[in-house]
């Protein structure tokens, strides 16, 4: 088919034709870094926490009374005593704080006591002996902490620990050599830790976008949090029995100690429900991407439908003349999908420089955003055509069904 025709009736319709062109050109922009975003908060919602979370709950406790660090510290012994015999429960420990929970405590990482520019921000755990195992972390490296290690905590106290587990993106980090079990490392203090063990995967507490430069960079201490504010329990039920032991852990404390208080609304949750309330706002931004892009594809894909019925509306008698002349069927259609190619290519290639403009202004204002990789523009490119193709085929279809005798009435 000849292009030349076809270029000079789309300058005799310039304004439809750059109208339709620019919002191809605006959609490939939109939509291609939408796509992107979309894939990355995916990819974030999905991250590995490391633990065993089908089979975990948190507890939030606080004391109703004000406790010394030694009184305190004997109500935890009891605690732990009183939920290891609640039905369906397999073992619990103690913490400061546990991954994915929302929030980190966090503490600078350096490799001498002199250095000032941190190597890492890793997430600090208080944990107990029973920590690793409770939360079903793999150990890869090294051991577990012994009971004797462990050190209780009160208000305004400080201990500064001599061991430490952490994560192998940790280990990773501070030792790149890969020799980091028996290394030192500190943290804010001047005593060093020593690396005892290696986790494969134990991610922040923390999981918004200032943490992304840490992810997955935590260590866990032997120290249990023995403070009047309270701590949280985490409980690892049996397998298939998590709902039935979420019920009665709390009425066994309650039973053991009527003075403490558990939030109704946070004092107790499955990691199902902290998994979804870690990532409410990736999803809903995952949505709202989800929907503009949809928004934009249909009214893009309606513009071109209403565009190229107009324009067979007008050329009516034009076509009926070509036909007369012995065009066929397939010639009109041709004719109308050609067309709708040319403007197609024409809105993407304008759109490839928005979509690339857009993405470093986007990279440039938000540190989260990556630059968007080749694959992303080119699958727009492809989607843009085939719909462009798909939206134009229905009016074209009609076009080549105007028959010849169009030719003999009047303009």
């Amino acid at each position: 088919m000849q292009i030349q025709p076809i270029l000079a009736a789309l300058r005799r319709h310039k304004a439809g034709t750059v109208l339709i062109a620019l919002q191809i050109a605006l959609t490939l922009a939109i939509v291609c870094n939408a796509l992107f975003i979309i894939h990355q908060r995916l990819v974030h919602i999905n991250e590995l926490s490391g633990v065993d979370e089908p089979n975990l709950f948190v507890i939030g406790n606080q004391w109703g009374e004000q406790y010394s660090t030694q009184e305190a510290a004997e109500r935890i012994q009891q605690d732990l005593v009183t939920l290891r015999q609640v039905p369906g429960v397999q073992d619990v420990t103690t913490a400061n704080n546990y991954p994915i929970r929302g929030n980190s405590n966090d503490n600078f990482i350096t490799m001498t006591p002199e250095q000032r520019a941190p190597t890492s921000d890793a997430a600090f755990y208080m944990g107990d002996a029973n920590f690793v195992r409770t939360l079903g972390l793999k150990l890869i490296a090294g051991r577990d902490f012994r009971p004797e290690e462990v050190r209780d905590q009160g208000l305004r106290q400080s201990v500064v620990p001599s061991v430490a587990i952490i994560s192998k993106a940790m280990a990773d980090k501070l030792f790149p050599h890969g020799d980091a079990l028996g290394q030192h490392f500190y943290a804010m203090t001047p005593n060093p830790i020593t690396v005892i063990g290696i986790v494969d995967v134990l991610q922040r507490g923390d999981v918004g976008t200032w943490s992304e430069p840490y992810a997955g960079e935590s260590m866990v201490v032997p120290v249990r949090p023995a403070e009047p504010f309270g701590l949280y329990y985490v409980v690892r039920a049996k397998p298939g029995q998590l709902a039935e032991a979420m019920r009665a852990a709390p009425k066994a404390l309650y039973k053991e100690n009527r003075m403490r208080m558990i939030d109704p609304k946070d004092g107790l949750l499955s990691y199902a429900e902290i998994r979804r309330r870690a990532f409410e706002s990736d999803r809903g931004m995952a949505i709202l991407m989800s929907v503009i892009c949809g928004v934009l594809l249909a009214i893009t894909a309606a513009g071109i439908v209403g565009l190229t019925s107009f324009w067979v509306g007008q050329r009516r008698r034009q076509i009926g003349v070509r036909r007369a002349l012995g065009a066929t069927h397939r010639d009109i259609l041709h004719y109308f999908m050609t067309e709708n190619l040319l403007i197609s290519l024409g809105g993407i290639a304008i759109g490839v420089l928005l979509t690339f403009g857009l993405n470093l202004w986007l990279v440039t204002h938000f540190d989260a955003l990556k630059l968007l990789p080749l694959t992303y523009v080119l699958s727009g490119i492809a989607l843009l055509l085939l719909l462009g193709q798909g939206a134009v085929f229905a009016p074209a279809l009609r076009a080549s069904r105007v028959p010849p005798v169009e030719a003999t009435r009047p303009a």
